[in-house]
């Protein structure tokens, strides 16, 4: 793994940790938006493109937002190959559904943020909306990429459903606000940390969160509003990771959520959803984390299962 300083990439882990040994999240660098009265970035068909990986929780955030919003005609999708290594996401095709750079034919992601900003210092990350008009990245933060994608491209689709409605936001930041550092969030730091103390309390936390979450769907559907909102397409990338990888390759083997019966019984409902389960790819999940976390895997072993944990 590495990051590009001051435009060079330089190979290096990438997990930050403070001094007590918590895992660390670096910010995203770019943060525009998409809008018509935007002076640069005005909606228009196939002007932009989503660069993903159906390995990343927050990639997969993008693309369920692009299927519910039936962007597929107007936004093209790159998809890099599930293993990070040192020179992180690659567009190597070699793996079934990496379509590699159908933009420029690059070979790395990382090319693609120095062909952004020549001198950027930055993680290397998806997901990515490019644009390809200016050449350049408008956004690679995941959480204000599905609200552009919520918005921007509605006259152009005729799609009219809001999943971030104006009613009910305050609900849905408060769940943000808790699911986010103990559950999105919470699993990273319970498999990142580099002390006892640091794992434990990220794993109390993200039990704490599935317990709350698992005693709410019992009464509801969804998370908010009995109807499906940005907080569920947030949680459900973490949920539909949690048996298949996170349960052993992080360490968070207190539960499954499989045997969480109501939260359990969300998740499938979940997954019946279209725009979900076509935005999963199981087999880049699992290639991705028990192949490119060499610190936490170091002979590259990909279980064989579950055999079945939906």
């Amino acid at each position: 793994m590495g990051q590009l300083i001051d435009g060079q990439w330089v190979v290096g882990s990438i997990v930050r940790s403070d001094k007590k040994g918590n895992f660390d999240r670096p910010p995203s660098v770019f943060s525009d938006v998409i809008a018509a009265d935007h002076p640069r970035y005005q909606p228009a068909s196939g002007r932009y493109h989503l660069y993903v990986s159906y390995a990343c929780p927050w990639a997969t955030r993008a693309l369920i937002m692009r299927e519910l919003m039936n962007l597929a005609p107007h936004l093209p999708v790159h998809v890099v190959h599930p293993d990070i290594l040192e020179k992180g996401w690659s567009f190597d095709t070699g793996f079934t559904g990496a379509t590699g750079d159908g933009l420029y034919g690059l070979s790395y992601l990382y090319e693609l943020y120095q062909k952004a900003q020549s001198d950027v210092t930055s993680r290397v990350t998806v997901p990515v909306l490019w644009d390809s008009q200016t050449q350049t990245i408008v956004n690679n933060e995941s959480q204000q990429i599905i609200r552009i994608l919520n918005t921007a491209f509605a006259d152009m689709t005729g799609v009219r459903t809001d999943y971030y409605p104006a009613a009910h936001r305050k609900a849905i930041d408060d769940w943000n606000a808790q699911i986010y550092p103990c559950v999105n969030n919470g699993v990273y730091r319970c498999g990142f940390a580099k002390t006892q103390e640091a794992y434990e309390a990220a794993a109390a936390d993200l039990f704490a969160c599935l317990d709350k979450l698992d005693d709410h769907c019992a009464r509801h559907d969804y998370l908010v509003a009995d109807q499906l909102t940005e907080a569920d397409i947030r949680l459900i990338v973490t949920l539909l990771r949690f048996d298949l990888v996170y349960y052993v390759h992080f360490k968070t083997n207190l539960r499954k959520i499989s045997e969480y019966p109501h939260l359990f019984r969300y998740v499938k409902a979940l997954y019946e959803i279209k725009a979900i389960r076509n935005s999963h790819n199981f087999a880049h999940i699992k290639r991705h984390y028990y192949y490119s976390h060499e610190h936490l895997n170091p002979y590259r072993i990909v279980p064989v299962g579950p055999a079945s944990f939906l």
